[in-house]
């Protein structure tokens, strides 16, 4: 079994060209599932799974108290393990074939005020280059909504500064150009002609960020700067490294940007995805009307 699911992921990130993140995501539903099959149903292979195996195993994960939204995340990577199962003729049939995913409430995004978003942004005060550097990694995920993982992924070669605007690679290996703005151009510039070189300690690579180390910096690393600075700014709010990505597609839609630019530049293969955005600045502007109408 755990072949097969070997097999599968390595399909989904070379062939399907998968982020990481997303291959390691679909490794952990499946490990537990085929576990499950094992060690609970007592079956020696996938070709022996049935319809109702799968059942027992999601009724298994609720009685954990496991959240829909993983329960129907782990449905969605059965299904693709099965599929792909059938299609390289592995089984002879899917049992997950039937299996519906529960629709799941989408919880709207948290996201920062323009005053909190200046406040975070000044955060890192002095000209050490940790600030300086940190300036530079908060006014380029603000000015151009990329995930933490596509910033700490960034090279040099995908800095056009003169031009202002960034290459990023994102999920699927799709690129995407996105400009960067004025802010976020005079602090890309700062931290690489200042700050840069003194952090790399005479090691040579192309990664934009680096860490004390001189080495590329991690998401942990990065998660655990945004935390300090979130204090030093006052921030209350719960904060995740996508909080920035958030503010940037809210601010952009509740002043006037076109849905479908702001979803070419987040990088969103639907639509619909990108749309949940304009649910929240509704619910900010509900929150504006009952603030300031005097009959509200």
């Amino acid at each position: 079994m755990h072949t097969h699911v070997e097999e599968f992921l390595h399909y989904i990130r070379v062939e399907r060209g998968l982020a990481e993140n997303t291959v390691q995501s679909y490794r952990r539903d499946l490990l537990q599932y085929v576990h499950y099959i094992q060690q609970v149903e007592g079956l020696p292979t996938l070709q022996k799974v049935n319809r109702q195996d799968i059942v027992q195993f999601l009724y298994f994960l609720k009685q954990q108290g496991r959240a829909e939204t993983t329960i129907a995340r782990t449905i969605a990577s059965i299904r693709a393990l099965h599929q792909f199962l059938l299609r390289e003729r592995i089984v002879e049939h899917d049992p997950s074939v039937h299996l519906e995913i529960p629709k799941t409430v989408k919880r709207l995004p948290k996201v920062l005020s323009l005053e909190e978003v200046e406040a975070l942004l000044e955060a890192p005060k002095g000209e050490d280059v940790f600030a300086i550097r940190n300036r530079a990694m908060l006014e380029t995920l603000y000015a151009t909504g990329i995930r933490v993982s596509e910033l700490i992924g960034l090279t040099l070669a995908d800095t056009h500064l003169t031009m202002g605007f960034i290459r990023c690679v994102g999920k699927g290996n799709k690129e995407r150009i996105i400009p960067l703005g004025t802010a976020a151009t005079k602090a890309l510039q700062h931290y690489i002609e200042s700050a840069r070189g003194k952090m790399l300690k005479k090691q040579q690579h192309e990664v934009l960020f680096v860490n004390h180390h001189g080495k590329p910096l991690s998401r942990q690393g990065f998660w655990k700067i945004l935390k300090q600075l979130a204090i030093k700014a006052n921030i209350e709010k719960e904060l995740t490294p996508h909080t920035l990505r958030h503010s940037f597609a809210t601010h952009l839609l509740e002043n006037g940007a076109d849905l479908r630019a702001v979803q070419e530049m987040l990088g969103h293969a639907d639509i619909s995805t990108t749309q949940i955005y304009t649910h929240v600045s509704k619910a900010r502007l509900k929150d504006v009307y009952a603030l300031y109408h005097p009959r509200a």
